[in-house]
């Protein structure tokens, strides 16, 4: 429910405040008096784009604020929720436009986004403007009023969780046999890869090792030649190292007892003696081990032949890097033969999922049926009621693709004049008649949702009298359930309001200014009869505008 509105430097407004009543809310005026701008400040705060034009002074930022109660709306609070917004016992939204033409907007003194605006204001206020009444063609409203008066609402949001795993689940179907392709497609030339590198056995670091190991067997000769004069002159030439040694430590060993600093030396060169003859006995080991091999050469170089070729081929340069490859071809195998298995459970899934969505479809579409007769009947009823006595709506309900709403295409019809010729709204109405469509429709639909403040800019042109009188029954019955405002030209829709406010224009020194009122009893006489007989109303008129607040 809108509280209060605060509108500063806006149009030729220079600075008014109005507060509403919880009911309905009536705004009159004469002609130009600027009822229109206070709906285009009002739309500031709902979202629409903003333009220095309507700035009233340029070098002043324009300023739009409204106060909305909460009154326990979960679709406010869950917004709040979303975009982590602080909830209080009132919703404030604030525009402002600077003189630069920047434009800001704040929910309770929070910047947002307009596309947030939008979809809060959406949830707080149901602006009807005669524009708005395309909507009344387009088939997601059509099947909001029909869910709406099945009371469906859960039902629906049951039914389009379902619709969503089950379109996930397609997805994934999708991409497992895109994956089965493309797995198809390589199958044969991976499998030749991973036997090519499979039959050729390599262990970890084969290559290095085998590498280093034909090295040695080419320098073999060398190394042995190198081995035996080592071991030669260490203890079988002419005069061994390691006898020499011997002889030179005992020469010392004999005088040790007559320096103190002799012993320790011939104690060194015993170790060194020791060591000598250990490292002799190393190197005849190594020079029996060492030998040329050429059986053993060839071997190698076949191995190591087959192995470069593989890392040539695979643009790698270790033993670990072919190894490695093997592995990822191993589960490519793997995965191509499971993904069989992965396909048979995603397509048992999708169908089980379809199954339970075309379960829930079936449902929405039996409540939406349902509602058809009624609907028709009521709204028909209602468009006498309004004037329009030979007008007839068709509602539309046939069985289509599933979506994420559903399995139904809604089609609204319409005939004006009792032709039986049933066409789209969207192609036969008039502005006026799809203004008091809309206003038989929501009527129904308040009574079966939770509809946002309702506001209805001049619903009543095109009309007059009982017909006027009509409209104005329909919206003090709206009002018994929500806040109604309504800006109108007729007194007969004027005299159902709960509060009534006047919009006239003053002159402030060279310039005009609009402003608005609330209106006393005795005032809303007046202006209603101003309304019916002109700027001076006749006693007859007087009483003709009483009876009418009186009704």
């Amino acid at each position: 429910m809108i509280q209060r509105i605060h509108i500063q430097n806006y149009a030729i407004i220079e600075e008014l405040t109005i507060e509403f009543a919880p009911r309905m809310n009536v705004i009159t005026g004469e002609t130009g008096a600027g009822k229109s701008i206070l709906m285009g400040a009002l739309s500031l705060i709902l979202g629409d784009r903003a333009d220095t034009a309507v700035l009233l002074e340029r070098e002043k930022k324009c300023v739009v604020e409204g106060t909305f109660a909460m009154s326990g709306n979960k679709e406010v609070g869950r917004f709040f929720s979303v975009h982590e917004l602080d909830v209080e016992d009132a919703v404030v939204i604030r525009r402002e436009i600077a003189p630069t033409g920047k434009s800001r907007a704040f929910v309770n003194d929070t910047p947002v986004n307009l596309e947030q605006l939008r979809k809060l204001s959406s949830l707080l206020v149901d602006l009807h403007r005669q524009f708005d009444t395309l909507e009344l063609g387009e088939s997601d409203f059509q099947r909001e009023v029909l869910d709406a008066l099945a009371g469906q609402a859960a039902a629906v949001e049951g039914y389009r969780t379902a619709y969503r795993s089950w379109q996930s689940a397609v997805r994934e179907l999708a991409t497992l046999q895109e994956q089965k392709a493309q797995f198809n497609k390589e199958l044969d030339y991976n499998k030749f890869l991973f036997d090519e590198l499979n039959e050729v056995s390599l262990r970890e670091n084969e290559l290095e090792e085998l590498d280093q190991e034909l090295k040695l067997l080419n320098n073999s000769e060398g190394i042995k030649t190198a081995l035996s004069k080592v071991y030669y002159d260490l203890k079988e030439g002419e005069q061994p190292m390691v006898q020499q040694l011997r002889s030179l430590q005992h020469s010392l060993q004999t005088f040790s007892g007559f320096h103190p600093e002799l012993k320790g030396l011939a104690e060194r060169m015993s170790s060194a003696q020791i060591e000598l003859q250990d490292i002799a006995s190393e190197v005849e080991r190594i020079n029996d081990e060492v030998g040329y091999d050429p059986r053993r050469i060839e071997e190698i170089n076949e191995r190591l032949s087959a192995g470069y070729k593989l890392l040539k081929k695979h643009g790698v340069q270790t033993t670990a890097d072919l190894l490695l490859i093997l592995r990822q071809l191993e589960v490519k195998l793997k995965d191509s033969l499971q993904v069989d298995e992965s396909i048979a459970a995603g397509e048992k899934e999708v169908n089980r999922l379809l199954q339970d969505v075309k379960k829930k479809a079936t449902v929405l579409s039996k409540g939406r049926q349902a509602q058809v007769e009624p609907l028709e009947q009521q709204v028909n009823k209602l468009l006498k009621q309004v004037g329009m006595p030979n007008a007839r709506l068709k509602v539309q309900v046939e069985a289509g693709e599933l979506n994420s709403f559903g399995m139904d295409g809604i089609e609204f019809l319409f005939d004006a004049n009792k032709s039986n010729r049933f066409e789209p709204i969207r192609k036969v109405a008039s502005g006026g008649e799809l203004s008091r469509l809309m206003l038989c429709i929501k009527s129904l639909v308040a009574e079966s949702i939770d509809l946002a403040t309702l506001i209805f800019d001049e619903i009543d042109t095109g009309i007059s009298g009982e017909a006027a009188k009509q409209v104005g029954i329909i919206l003090k019955g709206l009002a018994k359930r929500r806040q109604v405002i309504c800006i109108t030209h007729q007194p007969q829709i004027a005299g159902k309001a709960d509060a009534h406010y006047f919009v006239y224009k003053q002159v402030k020194g060279d310039s005009i200014k609009t402003n608005i009122r609330v209106l006393s009893q005795d005032e809303r006489i007046t202006a209603i009869a101003q309304m019916l007989s002109g700027e001076k109303p006749t006693a007859a008129a007087l009483e003709n505008a009483k009876e009418m607040i009186m009704q």
